[in-house]
């Protein structure tokens, strides 16, 4: 019985495999657009509030926030490497 369950998960790993290398490359170059983007939120929100303009300028440095390394691009590593382990869990069965 476990060698057909083995036999089933073998196509599982290598969708696993691709979709995690596609992710991670893609992961790796939308961080650099993120990075940009945040910056240059995070600029103009500091310069609305210099200007007096409190609830935009709040608005655009929570919105660069969410964009930055610590927001969106944090939550997408996290499912990257929960895709990660799951492909070598199933590794780890097919070769026991």
């Amino acid at each position: 019985m476990r060698i057909i369950l083995k036999i089933l998960a073998m196509p599982f790993v290598v969708i696993l495999t691709i979709f995690g290398a596609v992710f991670t490359f893609i992961l790796f170059l939308s961080g650099w657009v993120f990075y940009v983007v945040s910056f240059l939120l995070g600029i103009g929100g500091a310069g609305l509030l210099f200007t007096g303009e409190t609830v935009s300028g709040i608005v655009l440095l929570v919105t660069a926030f969410l964009v930055s390394p610590f927001g969106l691009p944090a939550a997408a590593e996290w499912i990257a490497d929960k895709l990660d382990d799951l492909n070598y869990t199933l590794k780890d069965f097919i070769t026991s």
